[in-house]
């Protein structure tokens, strides 16, 4: 499975109802991957794969329900829609708990559909691109020596340079040094910036 484009991956153990759904779903431009089982779908897919899962919940094998308890415990984060009869509302429910975007009862209309899609790749998309972003910056606090995470930490903390100085026995020109050189490594523009960072992607010490 390509690793790059968003893709709808469609698991259902009905061949009429999955080839029913990729038609749907390349009929408006989406990737398709369809799959009878979730052992299939699991046994293909990584925390790479970037697009949204469309399963039933009632399958013979592995529910969806179960699914999707394996995909939070593989961490594979991509939305998951849960397609559901009236006499299984209550298992997608649970599903929805265990961190399933949304379910959809049957019958269903193909815009209702296509709309929970459009939604759950938006979703993917964003949060691929915010943990792309924590990953970044993650990198660059790596780039900082123990003592510059230590001065970090304290002024993060909201500790002046001077206080610094006294707890850390240094001079107060050397923890300014020390803080000019964490906002370079980080990229930080201002304080605000670099506090924001640091809490935002808990790397601040507790």
């Amino acid at each position: 499975m390509n690793r790059q484009n968003p893709t709808v991956f469609v698991i259902d153990d009905d061949a009429a109802v999955r080839d029913s759904l990729k038609y749907l779903i390349e009929s408006v431009g989406h990737r398709v991957r369809t799959f009878a089982s979730a052992n299939e779908f699991l046994d293909a897919c990584t925390t790479e794969h970037a697009g949204c899962i469309l399963a039933d919940v009632r399958m013979p094998g592995m529910s969806g329900l179960e699914l999707q308890e394996r995909l939070v415990a593989r961490a594979i984060l991509m939305p998951t829609i849960i397609i559901t009869g009236h006499g299984d509302v209550a298992m997608a429910v649970r599903a929805m708990k265990a961190g399933a975007l949304d379910f959809i009862e049957k019958p269903f209309s193909d815009q209702v559909l296509l709309d929970q899609i459009h939604v759950a790749l938006e979703r993917d998309t964003r949060e691929r691109e915010k943990r792309d972003r924590q990953r970044r910056i993650q990198d660059r606090f790596s780039l900082l020596s123990p003592r510059e995470r230590t001065v970090m930490d304290k002024v993060v903390a909201g500790k002046s340079n001077k206080t610094i100085a006294a707890e850390l026995g240094l001079s107060q020109k050397t923890v300014e040094v020390h803080r000019a050189h964490v906002m370079a490594k980080v990229k930080a523009d201002s304080l605000a910036q670099l506090v924001h960072m640091a809490l935002q992607n808990g790397l601040t010490a507790q």
